[in-house]
């Protein structure tokens, strides 16, 4: 069995990105690189700026959802792309769960930077978060 990195799948007209980890945080990461490896070569991607996200969400999958939704609106607001991310952790306790995290990364340029596919949003789509055998898996579309 996979335990770590991530993958793409094909999905309709959509993307579905597929991440593992040996802990929930490790497939956060993941599964953010995945984001961004379908909008550009994120080993190009140099870390000047960094953006820091302490988010909350009812269970693990709205904060997925709003984890990898505050990385796209930086997309959208500011022309950035990540290429690392480092998650600190993840607590889930009582109707909430929380991330902290930061990402690297730096304004889109055309000259250094492969153009792929812009993502539009995070869905719900496919959605699942598991872990087995020591090893997490986190699944969910994109809309591109």
């Amino acid at each position: 069995m996979r335990c770590g990195g991530w993958m793409h799948e094909e999905h309709t007209a959509d993307v579905l990105v597929i991440a593992y980890g040996r802990t929930l945080e490790e497939a956060f990461e993941n599964a953010a690189r995945g984001v961004y490896e379908v909008v550009t070569d994120t080993s190009r991607v140099e870390p000047r700026r960094r953006v820091d996200a302490s988010i909350e969400g009812i269970d693990l999958e709205n904060l997925l959802y709003r984890f990898i939704e505050n990385l796209i609106a930086y997309t959208d607001s500011e022309g950035l792309v990540f290429g690392l991310f480092r998650v600190c952790k993840i607590e889930c306790s009582g109707e909430s769960c929380s991330i902290v995290a930061s990402a690297w990364g730096e304004e889109f340029d055309p000259s250094r930077h492969e153009h792929r596919t812009i993502v539009k949003a995070m869905t719900y789509a496919d959605m699942e978060i598991k872990e087995e055998n020591g090893c997490w898996r986190v699944q969910f579309v994109v809309d591109i």
